[in-house]
């Protein structure tokens, strides 16, 4: 969305806004969930910043390095660079369908996120905060092969669970965390491992051999040495972040910071620079930085690939990324990609020395589940990006859908019913109703051009524009401190007051044949606050606020798409003059028919759904049944020490009945 003009660049002297979301991982199709948890949400707040007039950049870009794209692409033939333009063109595709504005959506596989990475690292090395450690790993030793194994290239037996295909790092049937093989024993006898528990007859993804113990050494980023500025940091920005962020993060910090490693034995991914006084090029030829450690700094990268397009040696990102006196930085993700966001980049970018733009506000999301299970693209459980537009409803309905579910405090549902009465609902009733009645009204009586309004105002309607402008300012408010699910209700409260307008003044023939002037005041006034609704609803519903911006009679300028919208601190209900002509009637909305339920619940997973909850629903029962076995062990533990002691006090008392002087 770069302009006619060239890039977004800050402005002096005016609030500038960077915007990130959590770069998504693409080696699947994003579903509902991923897209509120980041890239929805984050495009609201850009679509809000530009209509306020704020210099603002929203940056993402498709997350494409590590382990994970490796053993897809070999699952899918393909080698990673294929796999990932695949699934960089999937994404892209799926965002443009939503309407998400990015300013740039890039990739990490670039020589500009090379670059930059590897530019930090050499001053994290310079400046002492990262170690070298020799460690034990997996290595394959087949001729063809001859390399050491990341953890997910190594697959066997879960040592807690026994299932027989659990990968090195992780074992999916139980959920605990493993290490590739049997931990050694260091001097104090312990376990050095990761997990809690191993694998048993490791053997290697790729040919089938058992692998072999063998000593490397990789690098770690001293985030214990960066524990004093992190903190520091931490103290004075932490008040602009959701609850659920802080929490996780403090926790991270109450537990101790540790040295964490940031390199790999993989191909695919940035490699680590050479030529760097007492670091061994030989030893990390073979060794790429782990995706955790390169990821973020991709919103830098992919920031360069827009400002500084085609030019390696351009600087002009950093006036976007190295300039925190003038730029205040939002980011948005779900809350399982905090910690990478609040301790590991503000680390690294601490341990650069250099002044960086931080992170100011951050806004995660809970999880978003999937009428009463959970979303799996495996399983064919759940909407998924391409999913919601095979329904052929209209994007701005999924958006509002999800942005008014938005999970801010708590995991949300969704539920197919829900959606169609938002739609049915909230949408047609209110919205849709207002701009129809308003509209074919003016053009069926008032030979569509807003009328005029009378010399001498009408008291009433002043009460109806305090009540707008009180909403308005609660409005401005709640989205910028990122309460985008407030913000959509108060959307729909100025709508409200609009209908209310309309009932309160019998909007009607007869209003218009007997008192014209009042009618015409009417109209005037609502076709404006139709115009004020359009910038206030254009974040959320961008398509629907250009349908009612094209009704109420404006039009885009010449090589343009689409008409300007705007967000005012105070409404003035003067934007349209009087004798302006209107546009055509369209429809906002359209009702969907109640059959539909049934027909997307079975079609988004109905079967795998009903196997999903019956599985839950035994685990569930069979923890009840554990839970009262406990409590029947207590009971009859509390009943049989209470029979004991009664035994014992029984006992006693015939103990000094026996013992009784003779009188």
């Amino acid at each position: 969305m770069a302009s006619k003009n060239g890039p977004v660049l800050p402005q002096p002297g005016k609030e500038n806004i960077l915007i990130t979301s959590a770069l998504p991982y693409v080696n699947n199709v994003p579903h509902l969930g991923n897209i509120i948890g980041s890239v929805l949400s984050a495009d609201v707040f850009a679509r809000f910043c530009r209509a306020r007039g704020l210099p603002t950049l929203y940056i993402c870009g498709s997350d494409e390095y590590g382990t994970a794209t490796e053993t897809k692409a070999l699952s899918e033939g393909v080698d990673p660079a294929t796999l990932c333009a695949k699934y960089h063109a999937l994404h892209k595709d799926v965002y443009d369908w939503f309407r998400i504005s990015f300013d740039k959506f890039g990739r990490t596989p670039t020589d500009e996120h090379t670059g930059i990475t590897q530019e930090i690292f050499a001053q994290l090395w310079k400046n002492g905060f990262i170690e070298e450690r020799e460690t034990t790993q997996a290595f394959c030793a087949v001729p063809e092969h001859n390399t050491f194994l990341a953890d997910r290239y190594v697959e066997g037996e879960c040592s807690i669970c026994h299932d027989l295909g659990a990968r090195g790092d992780q074992c999916d049937a139980c959920g605990n965390l493993l290490d590739p093989m049997q931990p050694d024993k260091n001097a104090a006898g312990e376990d050095e491992s990761k997990g809690t528990g191993w694998l048993i007859n490791p053997r290697c993804k790729l040919d089938g051999s058992t692998p072999e113990r063998r000593k490397t050494k990789h690098l770690y980023i001293r985030l214990d040495e960066l524990n004093k500025e992190i903190t520091a940091w931490l103290d004075r920005v932490e008040n602009g972040w959701s609850a659920n962020c802080v929490a996780i993060t403090r926790s991270w910090i109450n537990n101790g910071l540790k040295p964490r490693g940031i390199t790999r034995d993989l191909k695919w991914g940035v490699p680590i620079p050479k030529g760097l006084e007492g670091l061994s090029d030989e030893e990390y030829a073979n060794k790429v930085f782990y995706v955790w450690f390169d990821a973020c700094i991709g919103y830098a990268s992919i920031t360069k690939c827009y400002t500084d397009e085609g030019n390696l040696e351009g600087r002009n990102w950093e006036k976007w990324w190295k300039n925190p006196d003038n730029v205040t930085l939002y980011q948005f993700m779900g809350k399982d990609n905090v910690p990478f966001h609040t301790i590991i980049f503000p680390g690294t970018q601490l341990g650069t020395k250099e002044k960086w733009t931080q992170v100011n506000h951050l806004s995660t999301t809970e999880y978003l589940n999937y009428e009463g299970g959970k979303f799996s693209k495996s399983k064919g459980v759940g909407v998924f990006g391409n999913n919601a537009r095979d329904t052929g409803i209209d994007p701005d309905v999924w958006r509002y859908y999800l942005l008014s579910r938005r999970p801010e405090s708590g995991d949300s549902e969704f539920k197919w019913e829900e959606f169609i009465d938002s739609n049915n609902n909230d949408l047609l009733k209110n919205l849709g109703n207002l701009c129809q009645r308003v509209v074919k009204f003016c053009q069926a009586k008032l030979d569509a051009k807003v009328p005029e309004y009378p010399k001498t105002p009408i008291a009433s309607l002043d009460e109806y524009k305090e009540e707008i402008n009180k909403l308005l300012k609660e409005y401005n408010e709640q989205v910028k401190g990122t309460k985008l699910r407030a913000g959509l209700a108060t959307v729909l409260s100025i709508s409200a007051v609009g209908n209310k307008l309309l009932q309160d003044n019998k909007l009607s023939n007869q209003l218009l044949t007997e008192e014209p002037e009042r009618c015409n005041a009417v109209i005037n006034f609502a076709l404006n606050l139709l115009h004020l609704i359009a910038g206030v609803l254009s974040p959320y519903m961008p398509g629907t606020a250009q349908s009612i911006l094209r009704q109420v009679g404006l039009k885009a300028a010449e090589g343009e798409t689409n008409i300007p919208v705007v967000i005012p601190d105070t409404w003035t209900a003067d934007a349209l003059k009087a004798g302006e002509p209107i546009g055509t009637p369209e429809l906002l909305f359209s009702q969907i028919p109640a059959a539909k339920l049934e027909e997307w619940r079975e079609a988004y997973g109905g079967e795998e759904l009903r196997k999903q909850k019956a599985i839950e629903a035994e685990k569930a029962a069979a923890k009840k049944l554990q839970r009262e076995k406990e409590k029947e062990k207590k009971k009859a533990k509390k009943e049989k020490e209470r029979l004991a002691k009664e035994q014992a006090a029984k006992e006693a008392a015939a103990g000094e009945t026996k013992e009784l002087p003779l009188r």
